[in-house]
C-alpha cells in the first residue's frame, strides 16, 4: 500500500509509522518504504549507508534496524538547483532539476528491486509517497508517488492536513489531475490534524464522497504530542518555538537559540534539548533573535560555505563571536562546528577554497571528496555514547581541549563556552545531555536550572504509540489493512472539461 499526501509535511511519515507500529504490535512483519526522498535530514544505517530519518523512524516503528532497502534513493538539496545524489546509501554524485530525468530508468530499476525484496521477505509493505502525487509537472520521471503504484500496481491512501485549509478540494483536485489510468489506483483518504467536532466536517467528506466515489477512512485528531522527528525543513521556521515547552523543574528556565540556516540539515537535533522541562528552544533568522539567549546553537547544514556566508550577510555572525565572547555558550554540529572553526578548506560542496570560519574554536576543517558515513554505537564502541557522523569536512588540526572521547580519540572539542562536534544525535544520550545542560546552566548563570530524568528514545517510541493508537481509534482499520490483500476497489474516474476534450 502507498500512502502519498495532498502536500509535503501532511502527515505521511507518522500514518507511515503509526501503521507500521499497529500492525508491529499484532505480529505481522512489517517494513517501511520510501523510494524516493528529498531531505537533508538523514540516519546513518548499521551497514554504513545513509538515509531519510523518517524511514529511521518508521523503521522503530516496526521493530527493525534502518537499512538503507527502506530509502534506495535520496536527495539532499545542496542549492535550489542541485542536489546530492544517494543511492543505497552512498553518494554517486550531484543532480540538477533538469537532468534529474536522465538517471530515472536506472533509478527505476533499483526501487523496483529494493521493493520487490521487501514484498517477499516481509507480510506487508506500508510504501510512502513523496511531496503530492498531483505534481503532474513531475510525473514522467515519479518513481515515489503513482509512477511507484502503477508499476508495483499498490492501492493509494492520500491523506491531507486539514489545519493548512481547503483540504476537500485538495482531496478531490489530487484525484482529478491524474491520469485515469492513476486514478484507479486511488482508493481513499485521510483527514489529518483534525481540530474540533468531526460531525461538522460529516457533510464535507459525504460530498466528497459523492463527488470522487472513495471514501474517507477516517478523521485522524491533531495531537500537540506529535513533533519529533520531522522529515525535513518544512516546519523549521525562524521565530517559532521547537516542541512544546515544559515547565522547568527548578526555577529558572534555559533559553536556547538555534539558527535557522537556510540548507539547514538534521535539524531534529535540537529536539532532545526541547524534550527537556524548562528547555526554551527558539527558531533564530535574525541577530535581535540571539539577544536573551543563554545558548546559540548552529546546526548542521548541506552547504557549509554558503550557510556561512548567509550568516555573516545577516549580521548573525557578528552576534554569534559576541555571544561566545561575552562567556556565553554557543554549540556547534557538524556543519555549525565547522563554522566555529578557524578556516575552511572548501573544493567539495561550494568549490570555494579555502575561506576563514567564526574562529571561535583553534581549528581547521578540509572538505574531502569521499563522505564521511559512520554510527557510533556505544555498545560495541569504548564508549557509553551513540550517535553518526554525515560530513565532508575533516578535521585537519584542533589545538582545543576534548569535550568528549570515542574509539579512543576526541569526536568533540571546547574552549571556554564554545563546544563542537561532527556527531549527529549526540543530545540523544540522555545521561550526556544532562550533564552538559549543567555546564551550559552555569556558564550562563542559571543556578536555578534544574535538568530533568527525560528519556528522549522513550518519548520517541512514545509518540510512535501515540499516532498508533490515534489510528486505531480514529480509521476504519479494516478497511486500510485490506487494502493490503487484495485490488484496489473499483472507483469512477473523474473527468473534467478539459481532459474530456482533448
Amino acid at each position: 500500500m502507498l500512502v502519498a499526501g495532498t502536500t509535503s509535511d501532511a502527515g505521511k511519515s507518522m500514518v507511515v509509522a503509526g501503521l507500521c507500529r499497529l500492525l508491529a504490535r499484532r505480529g505481522i512483519r512489517v517494513a517501511p518504504f520510501k523510494a524516493q526522498n528529498m531531505s537533508n535530514n538523514s540516519v546513518v544505517t548499521a551497514d554504513g549507508g545513509e538515509i531519510g530519518r523518517a524511514q529511521g523512524m518508521q523503521a522503530r516503528a516496526a521493530g527493525l534496524a534502518p537499512s538503507v532497502r527502506f530509502n534506495p534513493v535520496l536527495l539532499k538539496p545542496g542549492s535550489d538547483r542541485v542536489s546530492q545524489l544517494v543511492v543505497r546509501g552512498r553518494s554517486v554524485g550531484t543532480v540538477g532539476a533538469a537532468d534529474y530525468h536522465a538517471h530515472r530508468d536506472r533509478l527505476a530499476g533499483v526501487v523496483a528491486d529494493e521493493l520487490a525484496g521487501l514484498r517477499a521477505e516481509f507480510d506487508a509493505v506500508i510504501c510512502e509517497g513523496a511531496g503530492s502525487p498531483a505534481e503532474i509537472n513531475l510525473r514522467a520521471t515519479d518513481l515515489a508517488n503513482m509512477g511507484l503504484a502503477r508499476a508495483a500496481n499498490l492501492p493509494v491512501v492520500v491523506v491531507g492536513d486539514i489545519d493548512r485549509g481547503g483540504l476537500l478540494a485538495h482531496l478531490f483536485g489530487t484525484v482529478a489531475v491524474l491520469e485515469p489510468e492513476d486514478q484507479e489506483l486511488i482508493a481513499g483518504f485521510i483527514v489529518n490534524k483534525f481540530r474540533g467536532d468531526p460531525a461538522l466536517l460529516a457533510p464535507g467528506l459525504d460530498q466528497l464522497a459523492a463527488l470522487t466515489g472513495r471514501p474517507t477512512y477516517g478523521v485522524v485528531p491533531h495531537s500537540d504530542d506529535l513533533w519529533l522527528d520531522g522529515e525535513d525543513s518544512l516546519s523549521v521556521v525562524a521565530g517559532e518555538t521547537v516542541g512544546v515547552p515544559a515547565a522547568p523543574h527548578g526555577s529558572q528556565w534555559l533559553r536556547v537559540a538555534a539558527i535557522r540556516l537556510p540548507r539547514i540539515s538534521n535539524s531534529t537535533d535540537l529536539e532532545a534539548l526541547a524534550c527537556e522541562p524548562g528547555v526554551l528552544v527558539r527558531w533564530a533568522g535574525e541577530p535581535a533573535d540571539l539577544a536573551d539567549a543563554d545558548v546559540v546553537v548552529i546546526p548542521g547544514t548541506k552547504s557549509t560555505v554558503a550557510d556561512l556566508a548567509w550568516l555573516r550577510g545577516r549580521g548573525l555572525a557578528d552576534a554569534i563571536i559576541s555571544h561566545a565572547r561575552a562567556g556565553r555558550v554557543v554549540l556547534g554540529l557538524c556543519g555549525g562546528f565547522q563554522m566555529l572553526c578557524r578556516t575552511i578548506d572548501d573544493s567539495v560542496e561550494s568549490g570555494a577554497g579555502r575561506v576563514p570560519g567564526l574562529g571561535l574554536l583553534e581549528a581547521d576543517i578540509v572538505f574531502k571528496p569521499d563522505k564521511e558515513l559512520r554510527l557510533w554505537d556505544g555498545r560495541a564502541e569504548q564508549t557509553e555514547l551513540s550517535g553518526y557522523e554525515i560530513h565532508h569536512g575533516r578535521v585537519a588540526r584542533c589545538a582545543e581541549r576534548s569535550w568528549f572521547d570515542a574509539g579512543g580519540t576526541a569526536q568533540g572539542w571546547v574552549s571556554d563556552g564554545v563546544f563542537g562536534t561532527h556527531w549527529h544525535g549526540l543530545l540523544d544520550n540522555d545521561g550526556f545531555r544532562r550533564g552538559w545542560l549543567k555546564i551550559a546552566a552555569a556558564i550562563a548563570d542559571r543556578p536555578g536550572f534544574v535538568p530533568a530524568r527525560i528519556s528522549v528514545p522513550a518519548r520517541r517510541d512514545a509518540q510512535l504509540d501515540v499516532m498508533a493508537d490515534l489510528l486505531a481509534a480514529h480509521l476504519d482499520l479494516d478497511a486500510v489493512l485490506r487494502l493490503l490483500d487484495g485490488p484496489t476497489p473499483q472507483a469512477p474516474v473523474i473527468t473534467t472539461s478539459v481532459r474530456a476534450g482533448r
